[in-house]
């Protein structure tokens, strides 16, 4: 036993560092057993599905234990790291009991008298909570046991789900992965769980629906005794490599998945001269009001975008599936589509339609620099109403873009080229670009976008009507 009495030790959680995320993966530890740490330090760095996240410790005092390794993805609300907040040493190892079950939670100490601790995420805590106890890995074992003698039997998932009893507890998923099996005719109980502590995953799932029929003539009488995962396949390391989907990137995938089978997306097109707007862009970098603001294309197509908005407001609106209403926007928080070294995120600029141009200068190159660093929180990336797209930074003419969950539309810049051009009734070299708008299909009509991308359109090619129109 180790000298410390268990009050002494507090337990770090980790917090929900967006709306509604259920787990992050630890990147870096800063801290290690032994070290010493103040109210405020940063100990980790985690990535959640929307961004990456640096922690800070909300107690003074010495590093217990790591309770994970780095590159480990942990539940939201599961202790991290344990903090000996009494000043004594951190003992050489954990006692074995304690490396079997945590310690007591935080939240059912009594808090001193005064401030109390704030998680990233938590708010301020007004009542003690307790986390249901997760079964052990045996019920797994024995739940997916009892699941391929079914099958062995003949009854295959077309037989009607045996009733949850003490006996048979209720398998581990998540309530997102309980939707998905729902969604898919998928029962639970067959299906064999790989995730810590006998957690189905959502892999278990898709499994389970590639998964062939059993065969109709009886198979030997024969329970594995372990059940577990069938290895993945082999390949040539040499010829191949394969990256892990997770964090933003599998976000990112199962966003534009949810968008395009539930959003019916209709795209137009039109390719316009832009000689005018990159003249603007010149006399702006000049501009003394600029000065030290990152001044480009970008800044006026936004800006073009905004007025465009204004002139139609109700392509700045959501539909809500659940209440069957039409959400018009009467603020537009604009998306900036950026690629990272993480995967693609969309951080947008708050009330980017109250703003000047130069406060809009500035807000796009602030967005860009934290983007870059791998820094965007992850309310920089909620709220977004209406976003664009510059993929002519790689070259290309434009694209079909896919609206962000939860907006009506999308405007994808292609590259600016110079191009033959009738202007003035004389074929010239102009600068010239192709604009695309994805709108939603269920609430903008063909009207309503091709109005939209027409105003942006027309502004692009006469800038002085940003003012007239503004």
């Amino acid at each position: 036993m180790t000298t410390m009495t268990e009050a002494s030790v507090r337990e770090f959680k980790m917090p929900d560092v967006g709306e509604g995320l259920t787990e992050a993966e630890i990147l870096k530890w800063y801290v290690q057993p032994g070290d010493t740490v103040t109210d405020g330090q940063v100990v980790c760095e985690v990535e959640t599905a929307k961004a990456a996240v640096e922690l800070p410790i909300p107690y003074d005092g010495v590093v217990r234990e790591l309770r994970f390794p780095e590159g480990t993805t942990v539940d939201v609300g599961t202790a991290i790291i344990s903090v000996d907040v009494s000043g004594g040493a951190a003992p050489a190892e954990p006692a074995p009991a304690e490396s079997a079950a945590p310690a007591a939670p935080a939240a059912e100490e009594k808090k001193p008298e005064g401030r109390q601790p704030v998680l990233v995420g938590y708010g301020v805590a007004t009542s003690s909570t307790k986390r249901r106890p997760r079964k052990g890995p045996e019920v797994a074992v024995a739940q997916a046991s009892t699941a391929i003698q079914t099958e062995l039997n003949g009854h295959g998932p077309a037989a009607a789900a045996p009733a949850v009893t003490a006996d048979r507890p209720r398998p581990l998923a998540k309530p997102p992965v309980r939707k998905l099996a729902k969604d898919l005719g998928v029962d639970l109980a067959t299906v064999i769980p790989s995730g810590p502590d006998g957690i189905i995953t959502r892999d278990d799932v898709h499994a389970a629906v590639a998964a062939p029929a059993p065969a109709t003539t009886p198979a030997p009488a024969q329970t594995p005794a372990v059940a577990v995962p069938a290895p993945a396949a082999s390949y040539d390391t040499a010829r191949e490599t394969r990256v892990p989907i997770k964090g933003v990137r599998k976000a990112t995938a199962q966003a534009m998945v949810g968008s395009a089978f539930t959003a019916p997306h209709v795209t137009e097109f039109v390719t316009v001269d832009v000689t005018r707007t990159m003249k603007l862009v010149e006399e702006l970098k000049q501009d003394k009001e600029f000065a030290g603001l990152r001044v480009n294309p970008l800044l006026l197509i936004a800006k073009a975008l905004l007025v465009a908005v204004k002139r139609n407001p109700d392509i700045n609106a959501s539909w809500d599936e659940a209440a069957q209403e039409i959400v018009v926007k009467h603020y537009v928080n604009l998306g900036i589509a950026a690629a990272t070294p993480r995967g693609l995120i969309v951080p947008n600029v708050k009330d980017a339609h109250a703003k000047t141009l130069p406060q809009l200068a500035e807000s796009l190159g602030e967005l860009v620099a934290t983007a870059r660093e791998g820094k965007t929180s992850p309310a920089a990336m909620q709220g977004g109403t209406v976003t664009i797209t510059n993929v002519g930074v790689f070259g290309v003419d434009t694209g079909t873009p896919l609206l962000n969950p939860g907006e009506s539309a999308i405007l994808a810049v292609g590259a600016i080229k110079l191009q033959p051009w009738v202007h003035k009734g004389k074929v010239k070299p102009r600068q010239v670009t192709t604009l695309a708008l994805s709108f939603d299909h269920r609430l903008v009509d063909g009207e309503l976008g091709s109005k939209v991308l027409a105003d942006v359109a027309a502004i692009l090619e006469q800038p002085k009507r940003l003012i007239s129109w503004a």
